[in-house]
């Protein structure tokens, strides 16, 4: 049986809307199950090991998968990372790894590490497509796909829209490099970003382009997904992220509600998820 299971983030809740409040972690978990959500993503970047901790029987106590988002900053930090997270029962760990050699050569083995290692240890990896990390550069990224076959992704386009300042309209060859990325993607995630910035509000005019063309690449992702598995969960994460990925006006406040966007984006993949077959 597929499942789309859709998540949000706890960075993305901390805080939730322009309010800039903080909310306590129950009620967090509250607002994220009422709305729907199966899951939420524990950003080991953006907090820590005792966040995690803290979090983790708000989550269970609201029927919350959590997914683990690790930043290692060697080889072997990323080890007790998957057990921490065979531990929580998370579905996989999303990888934005912090070793960042300059060539080719030496990316590879890097990358082959930790897959050995999370296959010693029994917990799925897909490394996320993200700046300021190994997989920073599109080009390079798709180079790492072909030296190695088994590498997994999670696809949030977003960073490459902007590290590659793509033009629009994208061209066909802009295009195909984005598809070769999807094809290697078992998760995703939401958020909307032009040539110049990261995230966008959804419903600004001027923005409706860019959102057109992310939900465009969704759907594309969904089903090439469905392609690949007659089984399991296709999991994607909305993923709006608080000041300064969020813009402020000139008094430091949100210009959008991204609490709201997150709800959107999730029914718009839901949708799309429902038109491509559902589950089953």
């Amino acid at each position: 049986m597929r499942r789309l299971q859709v998540y949000t983030s706890l960075w993305a809740m901390q805080p939730h809307d322009q309010t800039g409040v903080k909310l306590p972690l129950d009620q967090v978990c509250e607002m994220v199950a009422q709305a729907g959500f199966d899951g939420m993503a524990i950003d080991l970047g953006a907090s820590d090991i005792a966040v995690a901790n803290a979090v983790r029987p708000h989550m269970e106590a609201h029927g919350l998968t959590p997914l683990i988002v690790a930043f290692p900053k060697t080889i072997e930090s990323l080890e007790d990372t998957l057990h921490m997270a065979a531990d929580f029962g998370a579905p996989f760990v999303d990888v934005i790894g912090q070793v960042m050699p300059i060539a080719l050569d030496d990316m590879v083995p890097v990358i082959e590490a930790w897959m050995d290692m999370a296959d010693r240890i029994g917990v799925p990896i897909q490394f996320e497509t993200h700046r300021n990390c190994i997989t920073n550069d599109l080009f390079v990224t798709l180079q790492l796909l072909e030296r190695i076959p088994d590498m997994r992704l999670c696809a949030d386009l977003s960073h490459y829209v902007v590290d590659r300042e793509f033009w629009f309209p994208l061209s066909d060859h802009d295009m195909g490099l984005m598809s070769l990325i999807l094809q290697r993607s078992d998760s995703f995630q939401g958020r909307v970003a032009s040539r110049q910035q990261i995230q966008l509000q959804l419903d600004f005019p001027q923005n409706k382009k860019w959102v057109d063309l992310f939900k465009g690449w969704w759907r594309e992702g969904l089903a090439d997904w469905r392609k690949r598995n007659e089984s399991g969960d296709c999991i994607f994460v909305c993923e709006l992220g608080p000041p300064e990925y969020a813009m402020t006006d000139a008094q430091g406040r949100e210009m959008s509600n991204r609490w709201e966007e997150a709800q959107v984006i999730a029914s718009w993949v839901r949708q799309m998820w429902d038109e491509l077959g559902g589950d089953g």
